[in-house]
């Protein structure tokens, strides 16, 4: 064997994604690979609707002294003996800080001490308010079975949590899986839902946290270089990417500071149609993209003659090349103007019009250096990378790459509103060991104190720095349930309604919760060459609502409703086109029958979304219990909802049903605090 070459042992992934779910199926294994094709429908979702967990697997590879790899290890291997794992994950959700927009961006500048405060205010015994289970360890030997610890032990208030569980095979690999989508009040009457991120006593059961490991190599204990693991919400269109995934984000970190290499020679097939194929995705989960970027949209980047055109490093397409890449937004360039691409909401985005140039998303500095080049001519066209769809079979050279990789890009970036699986920290340097590696923290952590300043913000050993268990997830909402039934698209006032108004762009984070879709009834159709043509095609370009069974307009109560409701929203899936005529894509992402009364409701329920910014005060507070007013709160604010759906009807000509109003605090984050 070759021990005597390894120096090093690394785990990866560097940070590995795992997914919450309620069915009791065994859980599946993530990506572990960017090229990796989407999964049965049956893998994401059981025979009763369920949606069974994600788990994220851990490796460990031996590096020599040059760090260069040089195996996986595993206990199948003669040199190795033994391996240990260690696992630590907490939730510390509402034990933390409020959020309203990230704090390293110059709007942050106006919000109030108020939102920087803490969470649960109220509560003096912080340490209550963390879920952490302390950390498990599992040790497997030569020829021993799969061992399993429970991330159990850990309490909220005194009310007992469950954060999952970590298992080791009879290789050595290490999964772990998270918790079942549990969100509840921890007190016997619940309070009520306030908004998206900043719920006072509410809980759910995401977490993250260090994963540590050691390995018995020729008989020598080796301490392997650590990871993270994060436990997310689902991810509700698996076979799509977004524009901007979090491995961008990190590459432009690393790439800044110099630790990660540009690519000095660029293709088209391993560069460039990366970037442009995931505007074409998003006609999975979002109307206006749909019919941009969708199947023989005008930017139908992937029909085969605009490929070849595309493709092409000459003068004759060389203006189809600048056209497409200066289509891409500059903030210097355009500032707050919601024409350029992507149509993707950013860090400072408002209802109505903007007040930020990041209003809007930017595609991140290594994309938009690649395009320029690409623009430019400075390519070839020949083909990229090999594709490796499944890790075992790659090159071991190349392995622990596709596991960063694999993990990161199903996972969105920007808007950090606050996310989908983290938020706007990861993309400080400051974060990490060394590229895509959390660096840990030893100890305690600081008490920042009641506000969250400035100076506690940067300082050398503050929330920027090393982490902790549950470090990663706390500045996420609380519960995430009323996130994601939140993230919508064509947010407005209703000042802003008229002929120039969209109700599907811009939008949040589609490829993680959808926005419309296309429905499993319309596919049928589609795919029946039996049909008339001109029937296939109005179902194809047919798209329903993917939040349509959220019952009524109020927000807040859908919101709570989402709480109860998550698993039964359907899933966008792969299918495959069987008729062979040229007339559909080869293959389509169609969303999974929704449960239960969820796909009763008309396609178009809670199209339109109107942001009320009168209801703000009187919610806010009634949450803060500062209410004087002689008309209860809730009555006020309902009645400002009312009006504000009348005019929206009014304006758009769409019935009750369509459109959902309500004050969200993420849309209004400098209002003054109450």
């Amino acid at each position: 064997m070759d021990a005597q070459q390894i120096v090093q042992v690394k785990i990866h992934p560097a940070i590995g994604i795992a997914r919450v779910g309620n069915s009791p199926r065994p859980a599946f294994i993530g990506p572990e690979s960017p090229d990796a094709p989407p999964l049965d429908m049956s893998t994401y979702k059981d025979e009763e609707g369920r949606i069974v967990r994600q788990a994220a697997r851990f490796r460990l590879y031996g590096y020599d002294s040059a760090g260069k790899v040089v195996r996986e290890l595993t206990l199948e291997d003669e040199d190795v003996s033994g391996i240990e794992w260690t696992v630590h994950v907490a939730n510390k959700k509402a034990a933390w800080y409020k959020f309203f927009i990230p704090l390293d961006i110059p709007e942050a500048d106006k919000l109030s001490a108020d939102q920087r405060s803490l969470r649960n205010q109220k509560e003096t015994a912080r340490g209550g308010l963390v879920i952490d289970p302390k950390a498990r360890t599992l040790r497997v030997s030569k020829g021993g079975g799969e061992q399993k610890a429970e991330f159990d032990g850990g309490t909220i208030m005194g009310v007992p949590v469950d954060l999952g569980s970590m298992s080791v095979g009879a290789a050595g690999r290490l999964l772990v899986a998270g918790g079942v989508g549990k969100a509840a009040a921890w007190a016997d009457v619940e309070p009520p839902i306030t908004g998206v991120a900043n719920n006072d006593g509410w809980y759910d059961d995401t977490s993250d946290g260090p994963v540590a490991a050691s390995v018995w190599l020729d008989g020598k204990k080796v301490d392997a270089t650590r990871a993270w693991v994060v436990v997310a919400p689902p991810h509700y269109a698996p076979g799509v990417k977004t524009v901007r995934t979090l491995y961008d984000v990190l590459e432009d970190v690393f790439a800044t500071e110099g630790t990660q290499p540009m690519p000095s020679k660029l293709t088209y097939d391993g560069d460039i149609e990366p970037i442009l194929a995931r505007f074409c995705q998003l006609q999975w989960t979002n109307r206006g993209f749909a019919a941009e970027f969708g199947w023989r949209g005008p930017h139908d980047f992937l029909d085969p003659d605009m490929r070849r055109r595309l493709r092409d490093p000459g003068e004759s397409t060389a203006e189809l090349r600048r056209q497409v890449y200066i289509n891409m937004r500059s903030f210097d360039r355009d500032g707050e103007s919601p024409v350029p691409w992507p149509w993707v909401y950013g860090d400072a985005m408002s209802a109505g019009k903007a007040t930020s140039v990041r209003q809007h998303i930017m595609l991140s500095a290594v994309q938009d250096r690649k395009l320029a080049e690409w623009a430019m001519g400075r390519f070839t066209p020949g083909e990229g990378p090999v594709s490796h769809p499944d890790v075992d079979q790659a090159p071991v050279a190349v392995q622990p790459v596709l596991l960063d990789r694999g993990a990161l890009e199903n996972c969105a970036a920007e808007a950090f509103h606050p996310g989908c699986e983290v938020t706007w920290p990861v993309r400080h340097a400051s974060m990490y060991s060394e590229p895509f590696r959390i660096l840990h923290r030893e100890g305690a952590e600081p008490d920042y104190g009641p506000v969250l300043t400035e100076k506690e913000l940067s300082r050398k050993d503050g929330p920027l720095y090393a982490q902790g268990p549950g470090d990663l997830t706390r500045w996420m909402a609380a519960p995430w349930q009323c996130d994601t039934a939140s993230c919508r698209s064509g947010y407005q006032v209703v000042s802003g309604l008229g002929p120039r108004y969209s109700p599907y762009l811009p939008t949040f984070w589609p490829a993680q919760m959808p926005n419309q879709v296309l429905k499993e009834s319309d596919f049928a159709i589609v795919n029946d060459t039996g049909k008339p043509d001109q029937e296939r095609e109005q179902a194809f370009e047919h798209r329903a609502v993917w939040l349509r069974g959220l019952s009524g307009s109020d927000m807040n109560m859908q919101r709570r409703q989402m709480i109860r409701d998550w698993y039964l929203f359907g899933i966008v899936h792969m299918r495959r086109y069987t008729g062979r005529d040229g007339k559909f894509p080869e293959y389509l992402q169609v969303e999974s029958v929704p449960g239960g009364e969820l796909g009763e409701q008309p396609d178009y329920a809670n199209l339109i979304n109107i942001q009320v910014p009168q209801a703000g005060a009187p919610m806010m507070a009634a949450a803060a219990g500062t209410w004087t007013g002689e008309v209860p709160a809730e009555q006020v604010e309902a009645g400002l909802v009312t009006n504000a759906v009348q005019e929206a009807m009014r304006a758009t000509g769409y019935d009750e049903a369509a459109i959902t109003a309500g004050y969200l605090e993420k849309l209004d984050p400098f209002h003054e605090a109450l």
